[in-house]
């Protein structure tokens, strides 16, 4: 009945994912305090107006390459790491300082991409999200700059505030940038470029448009800042990529519906929790090869995917793990959650006849791009 409850009440909410990149925080190098502090009044002025707001902050390794006096072209990856280690302190601290002054309690999560490619971290996650969110907590997320790898990068906090957007179930996303939206082409370049208002679907052509944008401060530019709506809007967040130096943004965007920006629709089909963790957050273990009629199957027909249908098999995984599915020529189709091990698998290609109906990735634990 308390679960029941408690999924009542987050519906009521507003709930959005604000992200703000270095070049809105840092100038210079160095923390930005009155851009912060315009930054954290807004948000306070949300909550107090009923929002539920996570905030994903880059900007740590911009504040320590500041306080240790580096430059950041030519560092090597430990010294990127230290800076991180330096400047997230720097940074919550701040943070933590500005919404004392409002009255909110704020929560530092770190992430890294493996955190949330295993399901199990990934719903331990969520509920701690849900826990702080219900308690009017701020969540301020950042990638865990100081131990992430490039196997378990997100790659920029862009994709990770996507994320974040469908670990939350998040109405909004919001990306906060030095670009105040996306063009038909580069406007520097460009005098013609004209500014989209609004984005309904994401396809090709709204990917090519955002080539070449892109700041000096973070590791995102506009292509990355695409592929973040791709997957917001894909669950659900309606998604806005805006100017943070425009006064009052967040008010103008969330109360006023102010045309700022650019926004992206949610999808007309959208993914449901689960398989929005398949799809952007799951870490593939191996590789299957399907032939042309099991392809036809579970692209077209909707149907599970059988041992049958099975060419070729690449990597050792157990029941229960994600696997990449790929054509005979090795396109990618999707991924899915294996029924069966690859050493049954395996034990099945080797027989001359194969046994009919056992299913290796059933219907439901299929996501097909």
């Amino acid at each position: 009945m308390l679960s029941f409850l408690y999924r009542r009440w987050t519906k009521m909410k507003n709930r959005v994912v604000i992200k703000v990149g270095s070049s809105s925080l840092t100038a210079d190098g160095i923390i930005a305090h009155d851009q912060m502090e315009k930054l954290t009044t807004q948000i306070a002025y949300l909550m107090r107006k009923g929002f539920e707001v996570v905030l994903v902050s880059s900007g740590a390794v911009a504040a320590g390459l500041g306080k240790l006096g580096w430059e950041r072209e030519g560092l090597l990856v430990p010294q990127k790491q230290a800076a991180a280690a330096v400047g997230q302190g720097l940074l919550m601290h701040r943070y933590e300082q500005l919404f004392q002054c409002e009255g909110i309690n704020v929560a530092q999560i770190l992430l890294t991409n493996e955190d949330i490619a295993d399901r199990k971290r990934y719903v331990n996650a969520k509920n701690t999200f849900q826990t702080l969110l219900q308690n009017g907590i701020l969540p301020i997320v950042n990638e865990n700059d100081t131990v992430a790898v490039d196997e378990i990068k997100f790659g920029d906090n862009d994709r990770l505030a996507a994320l974040v957007a469908g670990v939350v179930e998040a109405d909004s996303l919001l990306v906060l940038t030095d670009i105040d939206g996306l063009y038909t082409d580069h406007p520097k370049h460009n005098p013609e470029a004209k500014k989209l208002d609004v984005v309904d679907i994401i396809d090709e052509s709204i990917q090519q448009m955002a080539k070449g944008a892109g700041t000096k401060a973070g590791t995102g530019g506009m292509i990355t800042k695409i592929e973040a709506a791709r997957i917001a809007t894909l669950s659900g967040a309606t998604t806005y990529i805006a100017k943070g130096s425009i006064p009052w943004v967040l008010k103008k965007i969330f109360l006023e519906h102010e045309n700022i920006g650019t926004k992206f629709l949610p999808a007309q089909k959208t993914l449901k929790n689960r398989m929005q963790w398949l799809a952007f957050a799951s870490k593939p273990l191996g590789k299957i090869f399907v032939d042309h009629g099991a392809e036809h199957a579970i692209y077209h027909d909707n149907k599970s995917l059988l041992a049958a249908g099975v060419k070729e098999i690449k990597g050792d995984f157990c029941s229960g793990n994600v696997i990449e599915i790929c054509s005979e020529s090795g396109k990618e189709l999707g991924k899915g959650v294996v029924s069966i091990s690859s050493a049954e698998i395996k034990g099945i290609l080797e027989q001359e006849i194969r046994p009919k109906g056992i299913i290796v990735i059933h219907k439901n634990d299929l996501f097909i791009h």
